[in-house]
């Protein structure tokens, strides 16, 4: 850094880690000032950087400082059939609650010579980092910019970061506008196909239920709906085993069959026949072996959340909001990581030292420094090259309510994943009798070491008789018992975690969020002990796509795309072509999905009723327009419209208004559509032929009524009929006008074969 740096403004992802960040690097003397939200202060300090004294003014964005919005003819409801809303211009703007913090900004940084921004270290982070930058530049462009990185809001974290400062990441930042994009055409098409067309057809269920779609929320409802109909479909089979027992003075003692169970009644019963004529069961072998029962990996976030939701009954989302307000008041590291395995160079004795102040778990932290070899991690697999497992990074007595029983979660299992495995001793007795074999186990726990301070796990000892090999003995009892397979059961929020992380959908960032927005949609709801159970709405929307032939409930296609985003933020694919390319996938699923939309009716109609039947000028309002050709001023898709006045149609550039593309049909013409045939001369980009019935006595006596013509300006007849003209690609229609008006009155044209005036080539007599 050779400029000379007066002032720098640094800009957190939230107000608390201002504070945090600022309390450390100023050695708790910072001066506090108003921002112009009053919910992001403004912190003063002199630091050392770069060799020289500077005056730091750290402040803070919430969140995502700007949104992805279709431009303003786009934004209303019904302002464009959906399937328009995958070519819509999008455009950022800044909420209205934001408006202030970008205010501050703006200000603050017209006197800074050097832009450090400390957001969070993942991809959303990163993002909202090049938002800040982009509001910065736009007063202050030569702005110099720094990215600092950290993974927890330490002191040696927070200086580490200020000694390593780098440049921001813009490849991890395009693959969330990425993201955002998709998720925005994705979800406003179909939501508003949905709800637009559900409400009409089903109007006393759903007349004002907005019926949303999400390319995350719909593979996660449909893990729920797999599962439940899993288990309307079991048929249970009778099983039947035969079951040993041995009382020895008070104990009783079951020795499992090593067949375990059988389907066949006769089968099983001739087993036991054999079995009770000759009772005698010898012991064949009696081994004994040490048992270990291995602490837990280092903890990420989807392991936090199950654990969360399974042992302490703490929702996903109420975990992820509880453990970043731990992190930015410094008593956990990053919350938000796909890391399972501690880095070498992340001294851990210092941190389980913190945790000997503890009453509670203090002296097993003492142990764990202790023990030979110090703090010795069980290490995972899993490695995002970001930050860290999840750890305490400071003790605290003082939390309270669900915020202290997480922060003891973490700490407990901090301590348990470096301390050391259960040890024990386990006892296998084989016996025979009448040839079928039988067996039973004992344990007995030599060392319970990270069982002491993890209690949400259980290990018990079991007590058994002392057996000797080939001693023999008479059971007490031989009995054939029978059973029914049982079904599956419904998914609990940790179970639709594992599954969600299996098979890609989301991240662990918004994991939470799509569970709590099919909850929010009432697509699913809950039973009492805290299981998924799927709505009528939900299982219909479900059954109606699966029935179209389109697993948009299967996480394949959001798969694909989490690894195309994945391949985005590494650089090794570019982010303009996975967009497009994801845009066209869906787009096209799409259009099929709404030509089959009756499928989705009849789905729904055994959940919400009788579909009701909707007026055949509804209908053509609701009809999505097919691409006719691509616009030769810019590429995108022209379009079949219904004129605002009259009962014409003109072709048009969905780009409108940016590209005013478009062809006008003349009264003449009383009918126009989509034919399917593809023109076979204009290439490479397909132009669809046109049906098109003219009015009576418009054309030669020879000419037909009704005829299939090319729009793509190679058809000689079409193309003087209409008289239309065309220029080369990447310029406009000649005959084109605005969307708004058709073009002005022409001067008669020329004949091209008698060179009389006020006819054409199709009309000459002499043809």
């Amino acid at each position: 850094m050779t400029t000379r740096i007066k002032r720098v403004l640094c800009v957190a992802e939230k107000n608390d880690a201002a504070k945090g960040i600022s309390d450390i690097m100023s050695n708790g003397r910072f001066r506090r000032r108003e921002g112009m939200s009053k919910f992001n202060k403004i912190y003063e300090y002199e630091y050392h950087l770069f060799g020289q004294n500077v005056t730091v003014l750290m402040t803070s964005v919430s969140g995502h400082l700007l949104g992805l919005e279709f431009k303003t003819p786009f934004q209303k409801w019904h302002s464009c059939s959906p399937v328009l809303l995958f070519d819509a211009e999008v455009e950022k703007y800044c909420p209205e609650n934001m408006v202030q913090i970008k205010r501050t900004l703006e200000k603050e940084v017209k006197q800074c010579q050097l832009l450090i921004i400390w957001t969070d270290c993942d991809r959303e982070g990163e993002n909202i980092g090049f938002e800040i930058i982009d509001v910065c530049k736009a007063v202050k462009p030569n702005i110099q910019v720094l990215r600092a990185k950290f993974s927890e809001i330490t002191p040696n974290s927070i200086r580490r970061a200020c000694d390593t400062l780098s440049e921001p990441d813009s490849k991890v930042s395009d693959a969330v506008d990425v993201r955002q994009e998709l998720d925005l055409r994705i979800g406003a098409s179909f939501t508003r196909f949905q709800t637009l067309r559900l409400q009409k057809i089903f109007p006393e269920s759903l007349a004002n239920q907005l019926i949303s779609y999400g390319s995350c929320q719909f593979p996660t409802l449909g893990f729920v709906v797999e599962r439940f109909k899993a288990i309307q479909s079991f048929i249970p089979e009778t099983f039947y085993k035969i079951k040993v027992l041995h009382e020895v003075e008070e104990d009783t003692v079951e020795f499992s069959w090593k067949r375990n169970r059988l389907f066949n009644h006769t089968a099983c019963l001739v087993l036991y026949q054999i079995c009770m004529e000759d009772p005698i069961a010898t012991v064949t072998s009696v081994t004994s072996k040490p048992k270990s029962k291995w602490r837990p990996l280092p903890l990420d976030t989807v392991e936090m959340e199950k654990l969360a939701s399974r042992k302490l009954r703490i929702s996903a989302k109420e975990t992820m909001k509880i453990a970043e307000k731990l992190y930015t008041r410094g008593f956990i590291s990053y919350p938000r990581t796909e890391t399972n395995i501690f880095p070498p160079n992340l001294a851990l004795g210092p941190l389980v030292e913190e945790q000997t102040q503890s009453s509670v778990w203090g002296a097993f932290a003492q142990r764990v420094l202790e023990q030979p070899g110090g703090p010795n991690p069980r290490q995972g697999k899993k490695s995002d090259q970001a930050h860290p497992p999840i750890h305490p990074t400071k003790h605290s007595s003082s939390l309270q309510g669900n915020e202290g029983r997480l922060y003891e979660f973490i700490v407990r299992h901090f301590l348990a994943c470096v301390s050391q495995d259960a040890l024990g001793q386990e006892t296998v007795v084989d016996v025979d009798i009448a040839q079928e074999k039988f067996s039973t186990s004992g344990l007995m726990i030599t060392a319970r070491n990270y069982l002491d301070v993890y209690p949400y796990d259980r290990w018990t000892t079991k007590l058994i008789p002392v057996y000797e090999q080939g001693s023999q003995f008479q059971p007490t009892a031989i009995e054939m018992v029978d059973g029914q397979t049982s079904p599956p059961q419904l998914l609990t929020e940790a179970d639709l975690i594992a599954l969600m992380e299996k098979h890609g959908i989301g991240t662990d960032a918004t994991h939470a969020e799509h569970i709590e927005t099919i909850k929010s949609r009432m697509y699913v709801g809950l039973t009492s002990d805290q299981r998924f159970l799927p709505g009528e709405l939900g299982m219909g929307l479900v059954e109606g796509y699966n029935s179209m032939g389109y697993e948009m409930s299967k996480p394949n296609l959001r798969a694909e795309l989490e690894a195309d985003l994945k391949l985005v933020s590494e650089g090794r694919k570019d982010k303009w072509s996975v967009l497009q390319h994801h845009i066209q996938k869906y787009k096209t699923v799409f259009i099929e999905s709404v030509h089959k939309a009756k499928k989705l009716d009849e789905a729904l109609s055994p959940y919400l009723g009788a579909a009701q039947e909707i007026p055949e000028e509804q209908q053509q309002d609701m009809e999505i327009p097919l691409p006719i050709r691509k616009c030769p001023h810019c590429g995108r898709d022209m379009v079949l419209k219904k004129k605002r006045e009259g009962n014409g149609k003109y072709l048009t550039c969905v780009g409108y208004p940016a590209c005013k593309t478009a062809v006008w049909f003349p009264d003449m013409v009383l009918e126009v559509s989509r034919d399917q045939s593809i023109c076979p001369t204009c290439r490479p980009a397909p132009v669809h032929m046109l049906k098109l019935k003219f009015r009576r006595g418009s054309l030669p006596p020879m000419m037909p009524l009704e005829f299939v013509g090319c729009i793509g300006g190679c058809d000689e007849t079409l193309r003087e009929v209409l008289d239309l003209k065309y220029l080369r690609r990447q310029r406009q229609i000649t005959g084109a006008a605005t969307a708004d008006k058709p073009p002005a009155a022409k001067r008669p044209r020329t004949c091209g074969i008698c060179h009389t005036p006020g006819h054409t080539r199709a009309t000459c007599p002499q043809r």
